[in-house]
């Protein structure tokens, strides 16, 4: 019973694991990875007070979306659109580009602020200028974070964003004609899970299905765990109660060369063995003999005669019916595994107790060592009854019965 229990909980188990299963990997379910790179930036300029070289170097841009993933250097240039316009927006937006003394045209960054337009109108104004990248720095309201970049079609122009304070130091260098050169390198590889909507409504419901048929089981469990624990504490009342009334039927011990019985022949017909003298057997109703050893434990479970399939319990008037209720019983034939109560004499189960005593017993002692039988035993009582008044006279064929 437990190992089957244990069965049905491993299969419901694996069902549930299956759904869950079914559901994070059904079609359109599938979860989203973001995968973008950080920047590594440098800047170096020479500070004209102190005539020293200054330099930085730190891992704080992040590439766009669409950006290749390149190095790239040089000047930092910023937007002279009219207005002061940080953002460089407009098509026709020109940059000023401080440049050391003596040199000529060199690679130039554009250094934009976030806002104003989509990052690709950025991109495309500081491409037609020939920029070689943009460095975009975030607002101010962000402080030191940065984010994502989508601008689609702004060809092979290196794009990448820098923190507002980042780019706030750039700019008021470049802002004082300072030179700046800013060097962009490839940083550190990030993947980030996206598990997209439709996941989580499949993984919701199958949590919710799991979690009722988990519920459902268990009620099933407990009610039928309520139920069997019930039927077991009325079959133990049930089985003492039948284990009296089997301990009222007629008892008697084989002895030798009785009439009756044919030691040799007959046999006991649930464990197939013959009878033997000093043997106890017991009497049914329905006149069939056993062993007392073999038949009471088949009564406890059956209650019928193994033979005949005469209910014994009922016949004896428990259950259901009075003793006068009782319907009259047949009569069955003579069979080699029955016995006629006027040719055996009747023992109660104390007789080695009062087997010296025997002549003070009571005429009736026999009808009372069981309730009253149906009308067609009321002859075979009357039978018995003489056959223990014939052996108080004759002591020596057998003694008193008790």
């Amino acid at each position: 019973m437990a190992w089957q229990r244990g069965a049905t909980a491993g299969i419901r188990a694996r069902g549930a694991l299956a759904l869950l299963a079914l559901a994070l990997y059904a079609p359109g379910s599938q979860s989203r990875a973001l995968e973008w790179y950080s920047a590594v930036v440098g800047i170096e300029y020479v500070d004209p007070q102190t005539n020293l070289t200054v330099r930085s170097l730190s891992e704080s841009g992040r590439f766009g979306d669409n950006s290749p993933k390149e190095d790239a250097q040089g000047l930092v240039g910023v937007p002279l659109a009219p207005g002061g316009d940080p953002e460089g927006c407009a098509p026709g937006t020109r940059f000023l580009v401080p440049t050391p003394g003596g040199q000529g045209p060199a690679p130039w960054v554009a250094l934009v602020a976030r806002g104003g337009c989509t990052f690709k109108d950025k991109a495309l104004a500081a491409a037609r200028r020939n920029a070689s990248a943009v460095v975009v720095y975030n607002e101010e309201r962000y402080g030191n974070l940065t984010a994502s970049m989508s601008h689609a079609g702004t060809g092979s122009i290196v794009v990448i964003m820098v923190s507002y304070l980042k780019g706030r130091e750039i700019l008021d260098v470049v802002q004082k004609g300072i030179p700046v050169k800013v060097t962009i390198g490839i940083g550190t590889r990030h993947v980030q899970e996206f598990i997209s909507g439709q996941s989580v409504v499949f993984v919701a419901i199958a949590f919710i299905a799991m979690m009722i048929i988990s519920l459902a089981w268990l009620i099933f469990y407990y009610i039928q765990r309520f139920l069997y624990t019930g039927s077991q504490f009325g079959s133990q009342s049930h089985r003492k109660e039948t284990k009296k009334v089997i301990g009222q039927l007629l008892l008697h011990t084989v002895k030798h060369g009785e009439k009756g019985i044919d030691v040799d022949a007959e046999n006991c017909a649930v464990c197939i063995e013959n009878f033997k003298v000093k043997d106890v057997i017991r009497i049914l109703p329905c006149k069939h003999i056993f062993h007392r050893i073999c038949i009471d434990p088949w009564l406890l479970d059956h209650r019928t005669c193994p033979m005949c399939k005469l209910d014994v319990i009922k016949a004896l008037g428990y259950w259901g019916a009075e003793p006068e209720d009782v319907q009259e019983l047949p009569t069955p034939e003579s069979t080699p595994g029955s016995i006629s109560p006027g040719n055996v004499s009747v023992a109660s189960q104390e007789e080695g107790r009062s087997s010296g005593s025997g002549s003070n017993l009571p005429s009736s002692s026999t009808n009372e060592s069981g309730p009253q039988c149906p009308t067609t035993f009321k002859e075979d009582a009357g039978e018995n009854t003489a056959l223990l008044e014939a052996g108080r006279s004759d002591p020596q064929r057998g003694g008193p019965i008790s």
